[in-house]
């Protein structure tokens, strides 16, 4: 018998021992350094082929996996069908593929699209199905969650930043973020999303190091880097959109002198409750749907996890992809003119439809300078001018 063996014997013999007395502060789950001496184990002694680790993490009853196999299914498919639409809006516009606005939209949508299928199929082939691959295809999946996911949270964002530099410099908001600009920014986003996501496919894996009880494969250190990373972007989102507000109300403010008092009041009133209302319903979006999930990852690098809160994990993990099925509704079809633009193509083929043919090259009416939460009109003579905002307020 090989010394690897022997050590799993023991380990097992001493795991057994300790729940058997019922040792405080343990959990019947298996300790990430124990994953690592099977692993050792099984590679040093032929019994240990049909032994794989991931087996560790499938927890979920059969009950539980149907309940999973359904809401995945549904789910996913509502996410990936809203935002391929919005996608396709956007896309189909040739106004509107031209704008950075919906170039960071067209991002969010494809990030949500992506990470609808990739995450669902993945889900579900792992947890319903006890899907085992091998080591390399586990972590490229792993991987491609994890980068739709933060690509989702980097386009959040980068929108947040271009409504705020719109608010913020509105005479040369054009000037400064230009198409170029717009797209090598998502360039850099992607590549660093992607650069942080594939560090476990690169190699970042544990063993030596703790394997997370959350994740097969996945270190503590590389999940506790990841959180740091996705707390920054969570940060960044947060301080803009306060700034957003912030410099929304000092514009309205301003705009009152040229007006009479008691109007521009009320008009100012009504438009701070606007944009309160929306920025409210942004960040409750984000810490209802994202503030479990990295919770409970959070805790599971102080403290041993039972099956129970693996389980209670497992099913917080959908609110992301009830995140990605929300964003496409919020940052997308709320849109004026990405409405005005389905308007424009379901008219298009139900002339289509009758024989009439194309119903010609006319595009989408334009709105205002800008399609975000800072759209300004300026019409000549100070009388005349005025804030404008769109429907997604």
């Amino acid at each position: 018998m090989g010394f690897p063996l022997r050590r799993l014997l023991l380990l097992q013999s001493v795991g057994s021992r300790q729940r058997l007395l019922g040792k405080p502060g343990r959990s019947p789950g298996t300790h990430p350094m124990e994953i690592c001496l099977k692993i050792e184990a099984a590679n040093g002694s032929s019994d240990g082929l049909n032994f794989n680790p991931m087996k560790e993490y499938m927890i979920l009853s059969g009950p539980q996996k149907i309940a999973i196999a359904v809401l995945c299914t549904l789910l996913g498919l509502l996410s990936a069908l809203e935002n391929l639409a919005v996608l396709y809006l956007i896309v189909s516009s040739h106004r509107l593929r031209k704008k950075p606005s919906y170039l960071f939209i067209g991002s969010l949508a494809g990030a949500d699209f992506l990470a609808s299928v990739v995450f669902a199929s993945s889900f579900v082939h792992f947890h319903v199905f006890d899907g085992v691959d091998s080591k390399a295809v586990f972590l490229l999946k792993i991987g491609s969650v994890t980068l739709t996911f933060t690509a989702s949270l980097g386009s959040l964002l980068l929108t947040a930043i271009d409504r705020y530099l719109c608010l913020r410099y509105p005479p040369t908001y054009k000037a400064l973020l230009t198409r170029r600009r717009a797209l090598a920014t998502l360039g850099i986003m992607w590549v660093l999303a992607a650069l942080v996501s594939y560090l476990p496919l690169m190699g970042w894996t544990c063993c030596p190091r703790p394997c997370s009880e959350l994740f097969p494969l996945i270190p503590n250190d590389y999940l506790l880097g990841w959180l740091l990373f996705i707390a920054t972007l969570f940060a960044g989102i947060i301080y803009t959109y306060t700034h957003v507000l912030w410099k929304a109300h000092q514009h309205v403010a301003s705009l009152a002198e040229h007006r009479d008092r008691h109007l521009s009041g009320m008009a100012r009133m009504r438009l701070d409750v606007r944009l309160a209302k929306t920025l409210g319903m942004l960040l409750a979006v984000l810490f209802i749907f994202w503030f479990p999930v990295l919770a409970l990852m959070v805790y599971s690098l102080a403290a041993r996890l039972s099956d129970q809160v693996k389980k209670v994990f497992a099913f917080c993990s959908l609110l992301c992809l009830v995140n990605s099925m929300v964003n496409p509704i919020i940052y997308g079809l709320r849109s004026g003119e990405i409405r005005s633009s389905a308007h424009h193509r379901l008219a298009h083929w139900k002339k289509c439809v009758r024989g009439l043919g194309p119903e010609g090259k006319g595009e989408i009416p334009r709105s205002s300078v800008t399609e975000t939460e800072a759209d300004v009109k300026t019409t000549p003579g100070l009388d005349s001018r005025e804030l404008s905002w769109p429907d997604e307020l």
